[in-house]
């Protein structure tokens, strides 16, 4: 059976407070019997026991038969007795209470008795009782230690005080404790059930938080949450790790959203040249024979759809396995080189533009030169297909903090705020309505974006002072790399 918390405590603190009575009481119960047999011992022990035992064995025969005797400073039922060498009982005295009928009670003497020889009292010694007395409280003389004439030698005289009164001290004593016992676990019963009930309220609010969490409602928090308690503390440690969750699950879902887009966009336009070739196929097929020229045009655009499409799986493998942590090659690479050759192949290709080149000295970062080379060349491209004919670009090239950067200025018409926030998607356009022949799929700046984080840097776009973009390449150089 499994209890709970609650049910735990409260056996806990219950069975504390048990353990601490039951202690006190067994140490108060005994110091008591320890407290009461010490003074009887005491009176067995003194001067005053000697004179009444000596004064009772003078009176004998007058106490024969356990009369009222002398040594009424001591409890009624006290005994004198003078014991023979054969244990015979020769005469015996006791005190008696006023008033109350003689009584025949005596101690169980044993067969030898534990005098040490001297006319010193034995030490004593608790023997069983008869007569109502169930234990006295015993010592013991030699006869001669009284001086008495004409006393045979060998016998003894016995002291015997009942422990009646000690029983009924400690009884009254146990229940006393037992009652209050009982009422202290009461009390600190209900009392703590109430403790604990007020204090565990907080944990119960978190426990029905958690239901609605589980739920779905990953924005619900916790409380109490403070530094101050521990249930605050677990408080916010609680909601910390749901903040964290809450992130994990948007990030999966936004996650899951982009890898859908991705799809659905690579279907899109892997489906463009796909529907191509399969219709310049079918042309081919029916016409060929009868037309030369469109035989002609229908393999040629075979071709070229083969080619884009070949190209476009190229970009999405590369980007998934850049996504992978696929490793790259690892090697000194010069940026100046790279800029340099993007720049005077732009010349070649935009020869009616004005492509600056700003690259003072050499920038040695540490990469895979070929998928550098595709991030300039990308980003140099992208500039060119998206401002006018007419517009300047910059490539610059420098280092700054101990990082290796290059950075691609046009002035043409700029993008918004929100297109640059998704400039990096897959397959994202600015502009939807341009020709995928001049614009592209939209896995240039995706690429861009792979290859810069696969060699530890960062890629940024910003406005260009005056209008325009500028894109920013930040790499760890190869001095720091290594």
């Amino acid at each position: 059976m499994t209890l709970s918390l609650r049910g735990r405590l409260l056996i806990g603190v219950i069975s504390l407070v048990a353990v601490g009575l039951l202690v006190s009481d067994v140490a108060t119960y005994l110091t008591l019997q320890s407290s009461l047999v010490s003074r009887i011992d005491d009176q067995l022990k003194s001067l005053s026991t000697v004179d009444t035992a000596r004064t009772a064995l003078a009176n004998y025969p007058t106490c024969h038969g356990r009369g009222p005797g002398s040594g009424t400073n001591f409890d009624p039922g006290t005994i004198t007795e003078l014991i023979d060498t054969d244990g015979k009982i020769v005469a015996a005295c006791g005190v008696q209470a006023f008033g109350a009928p003689s009584s025949n009670a005596a101690p169980v003497l044993p067969k030898t008795l534990p005098n040490a020889g001297t006319d010193i009292p034995a030490p004593p010694f608790t023997v069983e009782g008869t007569g109502g007395v169930s234990r006295y409280r015993v010592t013991d003389w030699p006869e001669n230690s009284f001086a008495t004439p004409a006393s045979p030698g060998g016998r003894f005289v016995v002291f015997a005080v009942p422990l009646t009164p000690v029983q009924t001290t400690l009884s009254q004593l146990l229940l006393l404790e037992s009652l209050i016992g009982l009422g202290v676990l009461g009390a600190t019963a209900l009392l703590a059930l109430i403790i604990i009930r007020i204090s565990l309220q907080p944990l119960q609010k978190m426990g029905g938080v958690a239901a609605d969490i589980a739920a779905g409602d990953l924005s619900r928090r916790v409380a109490p949450a403070t530094p101050k308690t521990e249930i605050g503390r677990l408080g916010l440690a609680l909601n910390g790790m749901l903040s964290q969750i809450e992130a994990a699950f948007a990030e999966r879902t936004e996650s899951n959203n982009r890898l859908r887009r991705f799809i659905a966009d690579a279907s899109h336009e892997l489906r463009t040249p796909l529907t191509s070739i399969r219709g310049y196929s079918e042309m081919l097929r029916r016409g060929a024979n009868e037309s030369p020229s469109d035989a002609e045009l229908a393999r040629r655009r075979i071709e070229e759809e083969s080619v884009r499409m070949s190209t476009l799986v190229d970009d999405m493998l590369l980007i998934a396995r850049l996504d992978q942590g696929r490793p790259l090659e690892r090697k000194p690479v010069d940026l100046q080189t790279i800029a340099t050759d993007a720049a005077d192949d732009a010349r070649a290709v935009a020869p009616q533009r004005t492509i600056t080149l700003t690259a003072p000295g050499s920038v040695v970062v540490e990469g895979d030169e070929l998928r550098l080379r595709q991030v300039v060349g990308n980003l140099v491209r992208n500039a060119l297909v998206h401002t006018p004919q007419q517009t300047a670009v910059e490539i610059a090239v420098s280092t700054q903090n101990g990082t290796g950067r290059m950075s691609v200025v046009d002035h043409g018409p700029g993008l918004e705020a929100k297109e640059m926030e998704r400039i990096f998607e897959p397959f994202y356009r600015a502009d939807p309505s341009r020709s995928r022949d001049s614009g592209g799929a939209g896995l240039g700046l995706s690429i861009v974006s792979a290859v810069v984080s696969a060699h530890g840097g960062k890629v940024n776009v910003k406005e260009t002072s005056g209008g325009g973009v500028t894109f920013e390449v930040e790499l760890p150089l190869a001095s720091a790399s290594l």
